[in-house]
C-alpha cells in the first residue's frame, strides 16, 4: 500500500468502477477485490473493496452503501500528450457522463476529471500576453479541448 493513495466511495458499483477506470487507461490493473463472507454486513460474496491500479497511482472502490455524491471540488487532472489522447480520454469517461466546460467533465459515476493537453500551460501562460490572453478566451468557450484552435487564437 502506498502512503497516500485514493478511496471513492460508491453507492454500490466499486467492482464496476474500479473495471471500467481499468478498461480507460493502458497502464492499469485491478489489484484485489475484498467480498463480504457469510456473516458479513453485507451479502455473502457481495464487493466491499475493489483496490486497482492507474498509472502507478492506487485507487480503493468502496461500496459505503448510500452514496456520498462527488463534487468538482475534487477532480482527477489528465495530462494528454496530443490531441488524439484528448479524444479517446474525452470519449471513453464521457461515455454515460456528461461533458462540462474547459475541459472538465463528470464521468459516469460522477467522477470529476480534467482532460487537458500538455501544450495548454504553454499558450494560456504563454511569453506573448496578449496571445495568452486570447488562447484562454478561446479555451473558456469551449468543452473538449483543441490544441488547433487554442494554438490558433494565441498566434491570433
Amino acid at each position: 500500500m502506498h502512503k497516500i493513495s485514493t478511496c471513492l466511495w460508491f453507492e454500490n458499483q466499486a467492482e464496476e468502477a474500479a473495471e471500467f477506470y481499468v478498461s480507460v487507461f493502458d497502464d492499469s490493473r485491478i489489484l484485489e477485490v475484498s467480498r463480504y463472507g457469510e456473516g458479513g454486513p453485507g451479502p455473502a460474496g457481495g464487493v466491499i473493496t475493489a483496490e486497482f491500479e492507474i498509472e502507478g497511482r492506487r485507487f480503493l472502490a468502496l461500496n459505503g452503501g448510500a452514496p456520498s455524491n462527488f463534487t468538482e471540488a475534487v477532480s482527477f487532472v489528465v495530462d494528454c500528450e496530443g490531441q488524439g489522447e484528448v479524444d479517446r480520454y474525452w470519449a471513453a469517461l464521457t461515455d454515460g457522463g456528461a461533458e462540462s466546460q474547459c475541459g472538465w467533465l463528470r464521468d459516469r459515476y460522477g467522477v470529476s476529471w480534467q482532460i487537458v493537453p500538455s501544450a495548454l500551460g504553454s499558450l494560456i501562460g504563454g511569453p506573448d500576453p496578449e496571445g495568452a490572453q486570447r488562447a484562454m478566451q478561446a479555451m473558456l468557450g469551449m468543452r473538449k479541448l483543441d490544441i488547433a484552435a487554442l494554438q490558433t487564437a494565441y498566434e491570433g
